[in-house]
């Protein structure tokens, strides 16, 4: 435990961001993993426009690094891609 009043704070803001950061990143991996286990296109399509809006949030806020939010985003829509057009 820390002594000096700057340190105890900066803990309750290192646990409060850490809190929100495991909710966000669990979300984030929830999104993408609908969109890899979608069965119908339709369903894929619409798992992929989620995925990709949390995976850009995601990059935007931090949370994830730009490079590893295009990755995913790519990988992602090529895999939607192969299921076959929706509609």
């Amino acid at each position: 435990m820390p002594n000096i009043r700057s340190a105890k704070k900066r803990m309750r803001q290192s646990a409060r961001r850490r809190a929100r950061n495991r909710v966000k990143r669990a979300a984030l991996r929830t999104a993408v993993k609908r969109a890899r286990t979608a069965t119908t296109p339709e369903e894929a399509a619409a798992a992929f426009r989620s995925a990709e809006q949390l995976l850009d949030r995601a990059a935007q806020k931090g949370l994830i690094s730009k490079n590893k939010a295009a990755r995913h985003k790519s990988r992602l829509s090529k895999l939607v891609a192969q299921r076959g057009p929706a509609g």
